[in-house]
């Protein structure tokens, strides 16, 4: 590969990367204003439901992600831990650390494909099992 295909890919997977990044950024800041707005511990705001929920009866293991976001906004990290303590732990760092990287690398021109090997997948998916049945069992 030359040294000009090479910028040009580069510069093409920057140009995408900020892109996307904006677009991501101005979906998530009117979510955050809708749901700065909406609290979700309220019944009867306008806001999805959650498919599992609703079918099954059960929380998933997700569930309580709109209500922990909100007390997060409006400060209360007491509430976000009560909402769901497994996904503010673990799942908003991973979002972020790959949100990081995927951002930083097509910053510098280079791709980003995250993934998980299939040790990463067990215990990704172990852990999704032990919290869902856990919340379910303790009411």
């Amino acid at each position: 590969m030359s040294t000009a295909t090479g910028t040009a890919a580069g510069t093409a997977v920057r140009n995408r990367t900020i892109r996307q990044a904006s677009v991501t950024l101005g979906i998530g800041a009117a979510a955050a204003v809708y749901l700065w707005h909406t609290d979700p511990h309220q019944p009867g705001q306008l806001l999805l439901p959650c498919p599992f929920r609703w079918a099954t009866g059960l929380l998933c293991p997700v569930c309580g992600g709109t209500r922990m976001a909100y007390d997060l906004m409006h400060g209360d990290v007491v509430a976000a831990v009560h909402d769901n303590a497994v996904l503010l732990a673990l799942g908003v760092p991973a979002v972020a650390y790959v949100a990081g990287r995927w951002l930083v690398s097509g910053l510098r021109g280079r791709r980003y494909r995250p993934g998980l090997t299939a040790r990463g997948n067990a215990v990704v998916l172990g852990i999704a099992a032990v919290w869902m049945i856990a919340r379910n069992l303790a009411g």
